[in-house]
């Protein structure tokens, strides 16, 4: 697989990542962990160089589930992870103090069963701490050889500027996609302006631009989408448009709409690394796949001039979760 470079820091990853959430938290049950172990080898064999997970998916059981998948080929691999949460729990709040932050950096390099983390996101911005306190706690870990990089996630303009004045940022993991093109109007010129990677997570819209979701699809209940205005049952009926449109391109191309929807991501820039999460593993070839379409400038002005003319429905965070982002 071709390569990507985040950030001006020389951080190479592979064009497409592989997001590690869904095999322990947010969807549903967690994977029978041979299973998941198995995924992401078949994702290094594949090419993928490119890991994402966080203390708080689980909280713990991701970060020790790629500890052990990743550890025969650990040298060959960069793995993200993230801090940020009180007790790395989303519902016990945010907390990014430097006592935080460092003894989540130890306890983190224990369960990925390694010497460096390669990148260390703010999982989401606190508004509690200073981002200079935040970059000046990274600087120290970098410095002491705990750390090699540093991102934001989900982070607005001014804090991605005042915190890559302290310690350069090598990425901002956000949401991103033919669903959620936020990002285009304030996110992406900064990120262009000073040399920042941009790693989208939720490129196939949580799922729903494979096609496999509609107005009649069951939700695990322990599965995050049940909470998300977005995936309501009308809202999924009245979003199959943006499906209709990326099943015509992919039938132009002799591909699926997953592939056409991560195609897209990756033609918008070239410091662009999308970060697909699947438990299944004809759906990671099938993402991988992406990897290898070029959409040409005709094809992209189709998807543009047609995806101008729909209006994505729903909200795509509950309220209490929104008031964490863009800060």
């Amino acid at each position: 697989m071709k390569k990507r470079k985040l950030g001006n820091g020389g951080l190479e990853v592979s064009a497409l990542g592989l997001g590690c959430m869904g095999l322990s938290f947010g969807y549903g049950p967690a994977t029978e962990r041979q299973d998941a172990i198995k995924l992401i080898r078949t994702a290094f064999e594949r090419g993928v160089t490119f890991f994402d997970t966080a203390e708080a998916y689980g909280p713990f059981d991701n970060e020790e589930l790629l500890g052990k998948a990743l550890q025969p080929f650990r040298d060959q691999v960069v793995i993200a992870t993230k801090f940020g949460f009180k007790e790395g729990k989303t519902a016990l709040g945010l907390d990014s103090r430097p006592v935080n932050i460092k003894a989540v950096a130890e306890a983190a390099l224990k369960r990925l069963k390694t010497d460096v983390i390669d990148l260390f996101y703010q999982h989401r911005v606190d508004p509690n701490v200073p981002i200079e306190e935040v970059a000046g706690t990274i600087k120290d870990l970098i410095r002491e050889g705990k750390v090699k990089h540093w991102g934001l996630s989900e982070a607005g303009v001014e804090t991605v500027r005042r915190a890559h004045a302290v310690q350069p940022v090598a990425a901002l993991q956000s949401e991103y996609s033919l669903w959620w093109r936020e990002p285009e109007q304030e996110i992406i010129p900064i990120l262009e302006e000073l040399g920042i990677g941009f790693v989208p997570f939720s490129p196939l819209g949580k799922g729903f631009l494979t096609g496999k979701i509609n107005e009649n699809t069951q939700f695990d209940s322990t599965d995050f989408r049940n909470i998300v205005p977005r995936f309501s049952e009308e809202n999924r009926k009245a979003n199959q448009a943006m499906v209709h449109l990326l099943n015509q391109i992919a039938a132009q191309k002799g591909a699926t709409a997953a592939q056409i929807a991560l195609a897209w991501l990756l033609a918008q820039k070239p410091w662009i690394v999308p970060i697909p999460g699947t438990t299944k593993l004809h759906r990671l070839e099938e993402n991988l796949g992406a990897a290898d379409i070029e959409l040409t400038p005709d094809d992209l002005k189709q998807i543009e001039e047609a995806a101008s003319k729909i209006t994505v429905q729903g909200a795509r965070y509950p309220e209490h979760l929104q008031k964490r982002v863009g800060r």
